[in-house]
């Protein structure tokens, strides 16, 4: 019987422009500000142009994202990749705008997939969506043995439409995310530093995300929580940012 083949290391040509956008709802959410400034500082260690929007309405999240697209398929230099960060309160597929209105998240993931976007075409499209998916509540489930840390803290010629994209969502779908009123989210603060600290392929950079955030307890009103990010990907290569 022969042994099994090492995977080949195929990785995302990173040589190129890498672009982000942020849009972020500000309004009655505390914190939000210490998460646009660590993300802010993500983006320029990790060499990219980034634009930040505060405060959209339903309707100016899909206005950005189509301006985005438009702008990224104007470009004559080559692009990367694209980061779009979705912060807001939120339910499960959708978030609200500045406005109270809700404007659906697949709606908001079409625009950069490979048959809008053509300068994206088989390059890694990564959205980060820090909101709540829904208002179930994770109490977490004792662990026995292992070493267990509790913490508080305050091309082709062809391609499928939706390969090359990472979705990665601050919570599982029909449970809330946490925020820290002056401090930001522990999701986005973890990542951040995740991905400015350490070195390695995305999926392993967020595996590591993920850990953390597992190890931590959120304490609201007295009572310990859990809670866990979501990662979603279709990716076809190793996407390395530094």
């Amino acid at each position: 019987m022969s042994s099994p083949q090492p995977l080949e290391e195929e990785t995302y040509d990173m040589s190129g422009a890498r672009l982000a956008l942020t849009l972020c709802v500000t309004k009655a959410r505390e914190g939000s500000e210490a998460d646009l400034d660590a993300l802010e500082r993500m983006f320029q260690q990790l060499g990219f142009e980034s634009t930040m929007k505060r405060d959209p309405t339903a309707q100016q999240f899909q206005e950005e994202l189509e301006k985005f697209q438009q702008a990224i398929d104007a470009r004559e230099d080559f692009v990367s990749c694209a980061f779009v960060v979705l912060m807001a309160h939120g339910l499960e597929g959708r978030l609200k705008g500045e406005d109270e209105k809700m404007v659906e998240l697949e709606d908001l993931f079409q625009a950069l997939n490979n048959k809008n976007c053509r300068a994206l075409r088989a390059k890694p499209k990564v959205y980060i969506v820090q909101a709540c998916r829904g208002e179930q509540r994770d109490p977490g489930e004792p662990v026995t043995g292992g070493h267990l840390v509790m913490i508080t803290e305050n091309t082709p010629e062809t391609i499928p439409t939706y390969t090359d994209t990472l979705h990665v969502f601050s919570t599982i779908e029909g449970y809330i995310a946490y925020r820290h009123d002056q401090e930001g989210s522990y999701f986005i603060q973890t990542l951040v530093d995740v991905f400015i600290n350490k070195k390695g392929p995305i999926l392993e950079l967020l595996t590591e995300v993920t850990r953390r955030m597992a190890e931590a307890e959120m304490v609201q009103e007295g009572e310990a929580k859990k809670v866990n990010p979501e990662i979603q990907s279709t990716l076809r290569k190793r996407l390395y940012l530094q």
